[in-house]
């Protein structure tokens, strides 16, 4: 029987161990032996729980127990949860994580103390929920130099932004509603700011060169500024708006950004809707592979948690590759990007834009506002002939 521990009895950790026990004559085939949940460490108790006695509140009780072998980190943040996880790898045992802040902050380091110490740490369930996305980069897309990942990675934002497309509704509306439904936190900032996405984007451009590409260095905008009349203009051109997480190993070096998009009907990503999300990758050798699904939820992400403690519980005492080092990559300004972008002016200022920003395509939804999409030109080209006008509505970019 193979011994494994949670960490953090919350919504995701809850879900791993219903995963386990619920699947468990499933997984135990697959695995070759028996999986059981020892300890669940929380600081609260559970009264009347199924589990309440398997739970404890001093993580070296698991620490010192030889018998575990695998621990599932889902407690979230930084701290504690890297020092535990770091305790624990030291210690020979794998860890399985959702937490992507803690993968994207340390990610190559503990990869490091995996591999010193004969085990692994996995963390699938950091980008994209339940869609398997980590170890399809590193095993069926290994032979692949990867030019370009792009991605709806944010379920909350998703869901908002798909429902102020359908109804017309505005972003405080949907908002509210999301908060209510519990799809978004009381405090939204980190989905509605684009900083959960910039995070995931971040572990997947690392992973997409082998060396660490900072989130800080993730140009990140969200969709607080988005509003029920920009959506009526998507609807005119047939496009979508989405929130897209893209990054592009070029020659000149790698970019990586988080911002909402104007997307076409025939563009891969323009049907994920509600809380779905979706990954495209783009190789040099197998070209273009999607990958699409719940991108959060309790037991989508406890599925892929426990997907990676089956892979620890079929490789005890040795480590899964990984290849991501701590070698920084510069992150390259992406201003000279060439794109379309959607603007919106107030009507008086018709004159202006025709003077200033050359060839555009008029889009007319209503009397008191002059619409357009601009040309083909670089994003430094374009802020140079936007920064010239006075009263700017709305910009947002476009992805044919």
């Amino acid at each position: 029987m193979i011994q494994v521990a949670v960490f953090g009895y919350g919504t995701v950790g809850s879900g791993v161990v219903q995963v386990i026990d619920d699947n468990n004559e499933l997984i135990s085939k697959r695995v070759g032996d028996q999986l059981n949940v020892k300890y669940i460490l929380d600081l609260r108790d559970f009264p009347g729980d199924k589990n309440e006695a398997k739970v404890v509140h001093d993580v070296n009780v698991i620490l010192d127990d030889p018998e575990v072998a695998i621990i599932c980190e889902t407690m979230g943040g930084v701290r504690p949860a890297y020092q535990f996880s770091k305790d624990a790898l030291m210690k020979g045992k794998c860890v399985c994580t959702s937490n992507k802040e803690l993968v994207a902050a340390h990610g190559p380091e503990l990869l490091e103390v995996a591999k010193a110490n004969n085990c692994s740490y996995l963390f699938e369930a950091s980008v994209g929920g339940g869609i398997p996305i980590i170890r399809p980069m590193n095993t069926s897309l290994a032979p692949e130099h990867i030019d370009k990942i792009m991605g709806i990675l944010n379920g909350t934002t998703n869901y908002m932004l798909t429902k102020m497309s359908r109804e017309g509704a505005s972003y405080d509306e949907v908002l509210k509603e999301a908060q209510a439904l519990g799809y978004a936190e009381r405090n939204p900032e980190a989905d509605v700011e684009g900083h959960d996405a910039g995070r995931k984007i971040a572990i997947l451009a690392s992973l997409m060169t082998g060396k660490t590409v900072s989130y800080d260095d993730v140009y990140t905008e969200g969709i607080t500024k988005i509003t029920a009349r920009d959506f009526e203009y998507a609807k005119k051109l047939g496009k979508s708006i989405k929130l897209l997480a893209i990054t592009e190993n070029t020659d000149a070096g790698v970019t990586a950004m988080v911002a909402p998009f104007m997307i076409g009907a025939d563009h891969a990503l323009n049907g994920v809707n509600d809380v779905f999300n979706a990954v495209y990758v783009t190789g040099n050798m197998v070209d273009d592979v999607m990958f699409y699904g719940r991108g959060a939820g309790k037991l989508p992400t406890a599925s892929a948690v426990v997907s990676d403690v089956i892979e620890c519980a079929r490789n005890l005492g040795s480590t899964l590759p990984c290849i991501w080092t701590d070698e920084k990559v510069e992150v390259i300004d992406f201003k000279n990007k060439e794109r379309k972008f959607f603007v919106r002016v107030a009507i008086d200022k018709r004159g202006d834009v025709l003077n200033q920003v050359g060839p555009i395509t008029e889009i007319r939804v209503c009397d008191e506002e002059f619409a357009f999409v601009t040309s083909a030109m670089s994003e430094k080209v374009f802020e140079e002939k936007i920064s010239k006008l006075n009263g700017v509505l709305s910009v947002i970019r476009v992805e044919d």
